[in-house]
C-alpha cells in the first residue's frame, strides 16, 4: 500500500504508531531474551547450579537457555496460526505479555540455595513460557510493518523493527551492567534481579501501544472478503515447502552468530581472557546501538538490490571474519575489540537480519503470512540459537580455551546460510496481496505477481 500525500493523516499515525509498537514490543522481546544470556553467562551459574564448577554450572544454565528455543517451533504453529485467523494485532499483545511476564517472575525466583531443585525447575519453566510466546513475537511485528510499508520501502519498513532487537541488546546489557556494578554480595543476593522485574516497565508500555494499533489492511481485506485460512499450517507445508526449507536453512547463520558473538563472547573474554566484565560489555553495547544506524540502512539497500544479495553479504562476511575475530579479541586492546565487535554484530549479522524480514515476510501469500513467517524463522531455533552458545561453550572446553573449533562453527554455519539464500526466491517486487505463495510455479509463473 503506497503511503503519500494524498492518503489521510489517520493513515499516516497508524503507520508511525504501528513502527513504534513494532519496535517497542521487540524491544520486549529481546530485552528477554539477551538478558537471559547475559544472566546464563554471568551469573546463574553460582545461582541456580551452585554444585557444579564454573564451565558446567555455565553449560547448565544455557541448557536452560535452549529449552525456551526449543519451545519456540510450537509457538511459530499456535501463534502463527492465530495471527493468520484473528489478526496480527490482537496476537502480539498475547505474545508481548507471555514474554514480558515471564521475566518478571524469572526475577522473583528464589534460589538454589533458598529452595533447591525447585529453583532451576522454575527458571526453566519460565524460560519455556518466554518461548512460547516468542515463537511468533518478531513475524508479527514485522508483518505489521511491512503490510502498511510503501512497495518500494518494504525492506526498509521490514528492517526498523529488528531495532528494537538492538533496543533490547541496549537495555539489558545497559541494565545488567549497572546492576552488577553493586558489591558482589549484594548483587548476588538480589542486585541480579532488578533488570528482570524492570521489564514489566517496558511491557505496560508495549501493551498500551499494541491494544491502539489498528489491524493491517492486508488483513482486513482478506477478513471482509471471507478468504481466511481455515488450516494455515496445511496449507504453508502445501504451497510453499521450498521456501520454507530455505529459510530454514538461511536462519542458522544469523540466530547463532547472534548468540555466539553477543553471550558467548561474554564467557570467552571473561573466562579465558581475563577481561572485566563490564569492558566487554560496555564494547556489546557500543556494537548495539550502531545497529540502530545499520539495520535500516541494510534494510534499505535491500529495496534497490535485492534481499538475496544483501543476506547472502552478511553469510560471506560473517564466516571470513570469524578467525580475524578472535584474533583481534586476543589482542586485548580495546579499540580492536570494539571494531572487532562492530563488524561481526553492527555489519554481518545485520545484512542478515535486515533483508531477512522483508524476504521471509514476501514469500508467503497473505491469507498464510503470519504462520508461514514463523514457522520459517523458528524451526530451526533449537539447532541455531538455542544450542549455540551452549556448543560454543563445549567447543571452547574441549579446545581448552582455544576459539578454533567454535570459529570453524562459525565458518560451517555460514556456508549453510548462504548456500540456502542461493537457493532461495529472489522476493524484492512481489505482491503482498498474492494470494497463490512463492511455493506453487503455475503456467508462465502466474503465482509471481510483480509490483505494478
Amino acid at each position: 500500500m503506497e503511503i503519500n500525500s494524498s492518503q489521510t493523516a489517520e493513515m499516516q499515525r497508524a503507520v508511525r504508531t504501528t513502527l513504534l509498537g513494532a519496535i517497542v514490543g521487540t524491544a520486549v522481546e529481546w530485552y528477554d531474551f539477551y538478558l537471559y544470556a547475559t544472566a546464563a553467562a554471568a551469573i546463574f551459574n553460582k545461582l541456580f547450579f551452585p554444585s557444579y564448577n564454573v564451565l558446567i554450572g555455565t553449560l547448565l544454565a544455557y541448557a536452560t537457555f535452549a529449552m525456551g528455543f526449543f519451545v519456540r517451533p510450537l509457538g511459530s504453529v499456535l501463534f502463527g496460526r492465530l495471527g493468520d485467523r484473528i489478526g496480527r494485532k490482537r496476537v502480539l499483545v498475547i505474545t508481548l505479555v507471555l514474554m514480558g511476564g515471564s521475566t518478571f517472575l524469572i526475577g522473583l525466583l528464589p534460589t538454589y540455595a533458598q529452595v533447591g531443585i525447585w529453583a532451576p525447575l522454575g527458571l526453566t519453566l519460565l524460560r519455556m513460557t518466554q518461548g512460547l510466546g516468542s515463537g511468533a513475537e518478531y513475524a508479527g511485528a514485522v508483518l505489521m510493518a511491512v503490510e502498511y510499508a510503501p512497495d518500494n520501502r518494504r525492506g526498509l519498513y521490514g528492517a526498523v523493527p529488528y531495532c528494537g532487537v538492538a533496543a533490547g541488546l541496549l537495555m539489558s546489557l545497559a541494565t545488567f551492567s549497572l546492576s552488577s556494578r553493586l558489591p558482589a554480595q549484594q548483587f548476588e543476593s538480589w542486585g541480579w534481579r532488578i533488570p528482570f522485574l524492570l521489564s514489566a516497565l517496558v511491557v505496560v508500555l508495549g501493551v498500551v501501544l499494541r491494544a491502539s494499533l489498528k489491524e493491517t489492511p492486508i488483513f482486513a481485506e482478506l477478513a471482509k472478503k471471507r478468504k481466511i485460512s481455515r488450516s494455515p499450517v496445511r496449507e504453508v507445508f502445501r504451497i510453499a515447502r521450498r521456501p520454507l526449507l530455505c529459510a530454514w536453512g538461511a536462519r542458522l547463520g544469523d540466530n547463532s552468530l547472534a548468540y555466539i558473538y553477543e553471550s558467548f563472547v561474554i564467557v570467552y573474554a571473561t573466562h579465558q581472557l581475563g577481561l572485566a566484565r563490564s569492558e566487554i560489555i560496555t564494547a556489546l553495547m557500543f556494537s548495539a546501538a550502531s545497529q540502530f544506524v545499520t539495520v535500516p540502512l541494510f534494510g534499505w539497500v535491500s529495496d534497490k538490490v535485492g534481499r538475496k544479495p544483501v543476506y547472502l553479504a552478511g553469510a560471506v562476511l560473517s564466516g571470513v571474519f570469524v578467525f580475524p575475530f578472535f584474533a583481534m579479541l586476543q589482542t586485548r586492546s580495546r579499540p580492536l575489540i570494539y571494531l572487532a565487535l562492530f563488524i561481526v554484530s553492527g555489519v554481518a549479522k545485520t545484512l542478515m537480519t535486515s533483508a531477512q524480514s522483508p524476504w521471509l515476510a514476501e514469500m508467503f501469500p497473505s491469507r498464510v503470512r503470519y504462520t508461514g513467517f514463523a514457522l520459517a524463522r523458528e524451526v530451526t531455533s533449537p539447532i541455531s540459537g538455542g544450542i549455540a552458545p551452549m556448543l560454543a561453550t563445549a567447543l571452547l572446553a574441549v579446545g581448552k580455551g582455544s576459539p578454533y573449533l567454535v570459529s570453524l562453527y562459525v565458518v560451517a554455519l555460514s556456508v549453510i546460510t548462504g548456500v540456502s539464500v542461493l537457493l532461495g526466491p529472489e522476493t524484492r517486487g512481489r505482491s503482498l496481496r498474492d494470494d497463490t505463495g512463492l511455493g506453487v510455479q503455475s503456467e508462465g509463473d502466474a503465482s509471481v505477481s510483480p509490483i505494478q
